[in-house]
């Protein structure tokens, strides 16, 4: 974080609130395992009341606590910037940020693979100037504002990453990042609880363009949905990718072990370029990064070298050696979609491919089709063995030939115990599931059998 990211006087400007004591900060923070020393704490109502903690971030070295009171047993001498709610107050110093910076900001939606997209833009604006983007999947109603709170005065490029789960969400976080381009990933099944049809979603997700501002939008036209978004987009300026779009237009994809080789048409001229992962999904996200540079005006050739340096993160598509074992962690979240697409790399694998899949949730009443759905997947026949976890993956276990069947259990830490027993020498194991299905414990189990080392590091390939 650069220094003096806010002063007191500046967010009292921001939040409209009141402080009597002067502080400077150089960050913005929400939990104190994770504050730094000199950080503002943002003392937000979620699972617990950050009020109960702001004592605790005061000690540790937080410069100034943002509070709605004076939280019990801290002076009021303190350095507390008091608001009347301290959401609102954190939005507010979003809107303060953003107005102040000429940073050129992309908008990153989708129902599946929102992050690594993110990921992709920040890697490859990286060598073009200083980029500032969302940690983790900050892409809420708190992550997004605390995203733009913690943006540097001397941004370049932006990414900021929104996501949703209930209708009416994107637009208001769309319009607190006011996007110079905005991108729409792809529309899924996902988050079938809160929405009536697969349409409904796509009209959730293309109303991020709500927070354009004579911007662009970056639409993915080989959906079923595509022509939803075409109408949700109006006459807003659009740039089209995938194998059917005429802007960036996928024309070839060769999956390796562990990298992927893209051929592409992009506004009418061919290029080729190497993803540093595997996985034909991430041609696909690459071709909307390039389209967001190019609407950004940032150099495209700059940003497609850059991808071959790439590599997915924890939980996302991680790949390291763990003694004789590849593992490919993409445990943090699953849908339909993703869970075919991760299946797809597995099945591109060398070695034995064994399976480790948890529960994918918030589907809705078709949930347990959802489910049996998988076996059908063409890559399962390239498994070996599939291990399924949760009361709704039994489903799936049922459905699946019985020479690819391994164990099921009813949840991951039934099966933590047994991870050694199930895998031998030469492995590759995926695991993935939905965050509500706690596949980081059989992660954890797998590491916990060797030292873990990266693939890059170990040397090897998958």
């Amino acid at each position: 974080m650069s220094a003096r990211l806010w002063t007191r006087d500046t967010a009292v400007v921001a939040t409209g609130g009141h402080c009597t004591k002067d502080w400077n900060a150089n960050g913005v923070s929400i939990d104190t395992r994770t504050l730094q020393a000199g950080d503002l704490f943002v003392a937000l109502q979620d699972q617990r009341d950050g009020h109960d903690f702001v004592a605790q971030a005061l000690e540790n070295g937080a410069a100034a606590a943002m509070v709605s009171q004076v939280p019990v047993g801290v002076s009021p001498d303190a350095p507390l910037l008091i608001v009347n709610d301290v959401l609102r107050g954190l939005e507010a110093l979003a809107v303060a940020a953003r107005a102040r910076t000429g940073a050129k900001v992309v908008a990153v939606t989708g129902s599946v693979g929102k992050t690594g997209t993110k990921e992709m833009l920040r890697s490859v604006l990286a060598p073009q100037g200083q980029v500032h983007a969302a940690e983790k999947s900050y892409n809420n109603h708190w992550g997004v504002p605390l995203t733009l709170a913690r943006m540097p005065l001397d941004t370049d490029f932006a990414v900021i990453e929104i996501g949703m789960n209930h209708a009416d969400e994107i637009a208001p976080l769309s319009r607190l990042a006011l996007p110079h381009v905005a991108i729409v990933t792809n529309v899924a099944a996902v988050h079938m609880a809160a929405f009536d049809s697969v349409e409904a979603i796509a009209r959730e997700k293309a109303s991020v363009i709500k927070g354009l501002s004579g911007g662009v939008v970056v639409l993915n036209a080989d959906l079923e949905t595509s022509d939803v978004l075409a109408e949700v987009a109006g006459k807003t300026d659009a740039l089209w990718f995938g194998e059917t779009a005429m802007d960036f237009r996928l024309t070839g994809v060769e999956v390796g072990t562990d990298t992927t080789r893209v051929s592409a048409q992009v506004l009418g001229a061919n290029i080729q370029f190497t993803i540093g992962a595997a996985g034909r999904h991430l041609a696909m996200n690459a071709l909307a990064v390039l389209a967001a540079v190019h609407a950004i005006r940032a150099d495209i050739a700059v940003a497609s070298d850059a991808l071959a340096e790439w590599r997915p993160l924890a939980g996302r598509g991680e790949r390291c050696v763990v003694g004789g074992v590849n593992l490919i962690d993409d445990s943090y979240n699953a849908n339909p979609l993703s869970m075919v697409a991760a299946l797809d790399v597995l099945a591109q694998a060398n070695g034995r491919r064994v399976a480790f899949l948890g529960d994918m949730l918030e589907l809705g009443p078709n949930e347990v089709a959802f489910h049996q759905e998988i076996a059908d997947s063409a890559s399962l026949a390239d498994l070996d063995t599939v291990h399924c976890i949760g009361p709704l993956m039994k489903h799936l276990f049922e459905a699946l030939p019985e020479g690819k069947r391994g164990v099921w259990v009813a949840s991951s830490a039934d099966l933590v115990a047994r991870v050694n027993e199930l895998l031998t020498d030469g492995d590759v194991v995926m695991v993935k599931g939905s965050l509500g299905a706690k596949m980081g414990l059989i992660v954890d189990a797998i590491k916990n059998l060797g030292d873990a080392r990266p693939l890059t590091e170990a040397g090897g390939t998958i």
